[in-house]
């Protein structure tokens, strides 16, 4: 009898000691299991966020649309047109020489091409400062290009210089410069808006 119930007690330890080993390799293996899986998370994580930034930096360096770009020059257009239309007029009205004319017609397209985009940027909460420093480095290129080209094809049109307000060449020779600034700028903006220069500066901040 005493022999029967060492051994029952002998099985019992060792059947004890076999659940716990048992317990021991199930816990081992699902921790491990979910080391690993949380690892994979890990990794596809990073791999996701990777891809996401690439992509984002391959999009902002080659991804601007001609539409964007026309966009952008059509913005800058309207203030230069403003201002040069009013320089023009002020400029003939007051009998004032050619050079006087353009030179101011010119200050004015820079005047009011500027303040479209400072207005602009203004709206979202930036300081005077900073909405100024954004407005000359998202326009003074784009400005001085379309001036260029404007007043070069005025320049060369027979007779626009002198002529009046009321003469129907004065417009035209307007219009005809307008839109080869416009043919000519718009190349230029879509070039700097995919290198983050131009109007992209200015984009974030437009509401």
């Amino acid at each position: 009898m005493e022999h029967t119930a060492q051994q029952g007690t002998h099985e019992s330890h060792e059947n004890h000691g076999g659940r716990e080993a048992h317990a021991g390799r199930d816990t081992h293996g699902t921790g491990a299991g979910h080391a690993g899986h949380g690892s994979h998370e890990g990794h596809g994580h990073d791999s996701h966020a990777h891809a996401d930034t690439h992509a984002h930096a391959h999009a902002g360096h080659g991804g601007t649309s001609w539409a964007m770009a026309m966009r952008a020059t059509l913005h800058c257009l309207t203030g230069c047109a403003v201002g040069e239309i009013l320089g023009m007029v002020i400029g003939t009205a007051l009998g004032w020489g050619n050079a006087s004319t353009m030179v101011l017609a010119v200050v004015l397209a820079f005047v009011f091409g500027y303040s479209l985009t400072l207005y602009a940027v203004a709206r979202g909460g930036l300081d005077l400062r900073s909405a100024v420093r954004i407005a000359l480095a998202a326009d003074t290129v784009s400005i001085a290009v379309m001036e260029l080209a404007d007043n070069g094809i005025i320049a060369l049109i027979p007779d626009a210089m002198d002529a009046q307000l009321s003469d129907a060449l004065f417009w035209w020779a307007l219009l005809a410069g307008f839109a080869v600034a416009f043919a000519v700028t718009t190349p230029v903006n879509k070039w700097m808006i995919g290198r983050g220069k131009g109007h992209a500066v200015a984009h974030a901040h437009h509401h």
